[in-house]
């Protein structure tokens, strides 16, 4: 399990690396707090802490980069969880080099239909509070059907999530395997959100508004097939260009490093943090599918093409 400190010599890689002065204080706090509360362990549960996780606040991140990680944790995904908060520190001391201001929400999706907590959300945090935050999500693993409650969770991103310092539209990851209910009915609103109203809200227009103000994306387990149901569904939601699928699901939490450290300009450094963590097989298996996508957008960017690129159809500036 990764620690909070700073030292890599324990990693598996061949490689060395070191992180940067960007965020050593809040590192260095971090590793302080972890180290007075013992050895880090993600205890088995059989409910979350209700009183964090609760859907029925309303968030605010004044951050200028927040970040939200949601989690399907119906099925065989309800140990994933356990495997993001394995590798948090990692995320959280790699990604906040680049961006010291980052904040991260973590979210779980269930099924409304079924599930007893179908959706569980934290506040914004950074450092080692999100040990507890992310240790209060329960992976019910339930699940009464093929959908999922993903619109739900749109929803509440639409109406109960604020953020008022972003300058470019933040990152929002969804690690998932699953089509979406296409409606979500008002009394799941209602009892879930604690809104009133009577209207139902279709589950593909919800994504699309999440898409007006949040950079997301579908990185989808290794099932099924490229342009399948889910695909298909997934695609009118948030676009096919914001589909990643995931090929090796050890590297899950790479995939997302990857994609935000490639928008924001730091991809090099990711790669030589990979490189001290695993084998140069693995590292570019990561990297090759993410090289040829905008991490904006989504489009196709040239394999051949380094420096500054701007994408043709986003208009963002990257640097290769």
């Amino acid at each position: 399990m990764y620690t909070w400190d700073e030292d890599t010599s324990a990693w598996y890689g061949d490689a060395k690396y070191s992180y940067s002065s960007s965020g050593a204080a809040k590192r260095k706090e971090a590793a302080e707090r972890a180290e007075a509360s013992g050895p880090r362990t993600y205890k088995q549960k059989e409910q979350p802490n209700e009183k964090i996780i609760d859907p029925r606040k309303h968030i605010t991140s004044a951050s200028a980069n927040p970040l939200i990680v949601a989690i399907d944790v119906t099925g065989s995904m309800a140990s994933w969880p356990f495997e993001i908060f394995d590798r948090l520190p990692l995320l959280y001391n790699t990604l906040s080099q680049y961006r010291e201001d980052l904040e991260v929400c973590f979210v779980a999706i269930g099924d409304a239909g079924c599930d007893k907590w179908p959706l569980q959300v934290t506040t914004f945090a950074g450092g080692y509070d999100l040990e507890q935050l992310l240790g209060s999500l329960y992976g019910e693993g339930g699940g009464g059907d093929a959908p999922e409650s993903y619109g739900l969770f749109a929803h509440w991103v639409n109406t109960h999530v604020s953020t008022s310092n972003v300058d470019e539209k933040p990152f929002l990851v969804v690690f998932g395997d699953a089509p979406m209910h296409p409606t979500v009915p008002h009394q799941q609103i209602a009892h879930y959100l604690g809104d009133g109203g009577n209207r139902d809200v279709d589950a593909i227009q919800a994504w699309q508004q999440v898409c007006k103000n949040w950079n997301t994306w579908f990185l989808r387990r290794p099932t099924g097939k490229p342009g399948d149901k889910v695909d298909q569904q997934w695609s009118q939601a948030i676009t096919e260009q914001k589909i990643f699928h995931i090929t090796d699901e050890q590297r899950a939490v790479d995939y997302a490093m990857g994609l935000i450290a490639r928008a924001w300009g730091h991809f090099g450094d990711f790669q030589d943090n990979m490189r001290a963590r695993q084998s140069e097989d693995k590292v570019q298996a990561v990297s090759t599918p993410i090289e040829m996508k905008c991490p904006s957008c989504g489009a196709p960017i040239p394999v051949d093409v380094a420096g500054m690129f701007k994408c043709s159809y986003c208009n963002t500036t990257l640097k290769l």
